[in-house]
């Protein structure tokens, strides 16, 4: 019994020494095995592994996809209109042995911090470039400026054994003291292409009047003149009726045509004629006359 007492506080060391030498890796996480700060392993798949207890430490890496958000920086484009950027980025730890190497034990924390100022860096030097105007940043063209941040800032990450995965731009607007000057640009520049608008549309609608007067005053002449040639044919057609009927009755003609002068002449609004008695316009109503 004596034996058991004694034996039992060395059992209790050994199950702690024991238990002290394994570790689990999972199946999220890269880890470095350390001795004095050396690395002398790494364990990048899951499982149960050991390390020297006391001795040895383990360092634990998120395998995943992680997400960054930057500060908000101020940018100006090439037309010298400000604007208050800021981006998130998709990453993941490339190299753990290079990583742990850049950071030291500072891990996650310095990281994000050297990450997020080479992300700054590069989206001041893609937004600030000669071709870069505030309207393709504020465009659908953002997100081929991102591609170009994500692509310029992929070999300083490479440094800290990073991969960026994504970058994109999820802020940018004007400062406030340029936003009243901004809209008034924007207003009148909408206005400006309102009145060159209605100015083309009253030129258009110029075109169309000028033109259909144009057309009424063709359509109308031609009318005209048609007409004309008609009433000339049947004034002709008709001269040639009359001549014909004085060829074949001279005294029924003379006649006719002294009743059309009678019918003329005493008109209603024409109702007194001065004239003499034995004058020939009567010759057809003397009672003489009638009565042959």
């Amino acid at each position: 019994m004596g034996k058991i007492k004694f034996l039992i506080p060395f059992l209790v060391v050994a199950v702690f020494l024991a238990l002290s030498s394994v570790f689990v890796v999972d199946e999220r996480e890269n880890a470095l095995v350390l001795q004095f700060g050396q690395i002398k392993a790494v364990h990048a798949d899951p499982g149960l592994n050991f390390k020297i207890p006391f001795i040895q430490e383990v360092v634990r890496y998120d395998d995943r996809i992680l997400s960054l958000d930057t500060d908000t920086i101020e940018v100006t484009p090439s037309d010298d209109r400000r604007l208050i950027v800021d981006a998130f980025a998709r990453y993941r730890i490339r190299d753990v042995v290079q990583f742990r190497q850049a950071v030291g034990i500072g891990g996650m924390a310095v990281a994000e911090d050297r990450l997020a100022s080479v992300l700054n860096a590069q989206i001041r030097e893609v937004l600030g470039a000669d071709q870069v105007t505030s309207d393709s940043i504020l465009s659908p063209e953002r997100r081929d400026l991102a591609k170009r941040i994500r692509a310029q800032a992929r070999t300083s990450a490479e440094g800290l054994g990073l991969e960026i995965v994504d970058v994109r731009l999820k802020q940018t607007n004007l400062p406030d003291q340029n936003l009243d000057a901004t809209f008034a640009r924007m207003r009148a520049e909408r206005e400006r292409e309102a009145a060159d608008e209605i100015a083309r549309g009253n030129e258009a609608a110029q075109r169309v009047r000028a033109q259909a007067d144009r057309t009424v005053t063709e359509t109308v002449s031609d009318a005209e003149r048609e007409a004309q040639v008609i009433r000339g044919e049947a004034d002709a057609e008709r001269n040639a009726i009359y001549a014909e009927a004085y060829g074949k009755n001279k005294e029924f003609f003379a006649f006719y045509r002294s009743l059309q002068a009678y019918e003329n002449a005493l008109k209603g609004e024409n109702s007194s004629i001065v004239m003499t008695p034995d004058s020939e316009f009567f010759e057809y109503l003397r009672s003489g006359t009638a009565s042959q």
